[in-house]
């Protein structure tokens, strides 16, 4: 068996980028841009008003009064020279004309029989967006290799941008294995078991960003395993669960090598999920994981999820960790290091957390109830009221409630 840490960096050594392709700049939301984008022009391209208002010359505010002698609506402009003693008025985003370099807010003027005058004092400049105040024309605003969100897209769409080049997303095989598997929405019956696990592996790859191929189940039989494994290969990566342990029905591994697979490692040093096996057939990471359903998710967690990430571009490819104070004493007394199902939760800024009860790599409901994983050491016990390092599954826990500044 190798430890974990190295499974993940031969995996990680042996993966490869995905190819780059042009796409719609909604279907890039949440992918990681292959290019940089620098501003064909300045935002804002103009000075424009800040506020719904009047626009007029700081130099004759000590006026009691202006002349109204215009109306710029956003989307209009005014290229005759507004002159002093008069002032326009004019909407939010619509261009500052000539002869004006202050505005005031509607709600800071007084309508007179003659126009206007101030009733609170406006700093000279006050409410104008400056030209290139944003973005200037040749910036660099996005760089090759950031993750898109919505304010990315907003800023290209801004730019002009409709399609950006991004990394493809990664096509994910999976294929179940054994005689004892029915298909969804199946009846069970005894002996046989609906096949789960191709559903949460493929909703684990949705997550990622990736886009699952379900290849249905290879029956027990080495030709049987074969032929799924080389329809497998059509996707970027094939991932198989069950059959690769040391069983007379498991044919994943021999099948593999029979079709000149390079068996890279098989067993890792932790539990749940020691008999993965990571191979490239055909050039394509091939993934064989545990039938187990915990063993095959938290095995996908260690290895496939960062090779994904990796794949589409991404250099942050780890969960984040934290250090939470243990609510229950933690014991492995057995020889593999023990990645302990938890449920982490945050008060009053501390990190707290406690197992999800019971360990077996078969029971889906200790991961339901789960938000992280916990690496306890091989014959190690951590007292309750302890500290340790907890990796994060996911950080809902962590919304609030009720709104910013409320109870």
């Amino acid at each position: 068996m190798i430890a974990i840490e190295e499974a993940q960096q031969i995996v990680l050594s042996r993966t490869r980028f995905m190819p780059m392709e042009d796409v719609p700049l909604l279907q890039a939301a949440g992918r990681v841009i292959a290019e940089n984008v620098h501003a064909p022009w300045d935002i804002p391209m103009t000075d424009n008003s800040a506020m719904d208002g009047y626009a007029f010359s700081s130099t004759t505010s000590v006026r009691e009064q202006w002349v109204v002698a215009g109306f710029i609506p956003a989307g209009s402009e005014q290229t005759t020279l507004v002159a002093p003693g008069e002032a326009v008025k004019i909407m939010t985003g619509a261009p500052i004309p000539p002869g004006c370099d202050t505005v005031a807010p509607i709600e800071e003027v007084e309508q007179t029989t003659n126009g206007i005058r101030l009733v609170a004092k406006v700093t000279s400049g006050a409410h104008i967006r400056r030209r290139g105040e944003d973005v200037r024309a040749n910036d660099l605003v996005v760089a090759s290799g950031s993750v898109l969100r919505p304010q990315e897209i907003g800023l290209m769409v801004s730019l002009g941008r409709t399609e950006v080049k991004v990394y493809r997303k990664v096509r994910v095989a999976i294929l179940a294995t054994g005689d004892e598997l029915l298909d969804a929405g199946s009846i069970p019956v005894s002996g046989r078991i609906i096949n789960s696990n191709s559903y949460s592996l493929a909703a684990q790859v949705l997550e990622v960003g990736g886009e699952p191929i379900l290849i249905g189940v290879a029956a027990d039989s080495g030709e049987a395993t074969r032929e799924k494994i080389l329809e497998g290969l059509h996707a970027d990566i094939l991932i198989t669960t069950g059959g690769v342990s040391v069983g007379d029905r498991d044919f994943v591994k021999e099948s593999i090598q029979a079709l000149s697979g390079e068996l890279l490692f098989w067993k890792v040093n932790m539990k749940p999920g020691k008999p993965v096996a990571f191979a490239i057939l055909e050039e394509k990471p091939v993934f064989a994981l545990p039938g187990n359903p915990v063993a095959a998710m938290v095995a996908f967690e260690m290895f496939v999820r960062p090779a994904m990430l990796k794949m589409m571009g991404h250099t942050r490819i780890f969960r984040p960790v934290v250090r939470a104070n243990l609510l229950e004493e933690m014991k492995n007394g057995g020889g593999r290091p023990h990645l302990v199902r938890m449920q982490v939760t945050l008060k009053h800024g501390v990190y707290m957390a406690t197992s999800t009860g019971n360990q077996s790599s078969a029971n889906l409901t200790s991961l339901t109830q789960c938000n992280g994983l916990m690496k306890l050491d091989a014959n190690t016990t951590i007292t309750s009221g302890s500290s340790a390092e907890i990796t994060l599954l996911d950080r809902g826990f962590e919304m609030g409630e009720t709104a910013y500044g409320t109870s």
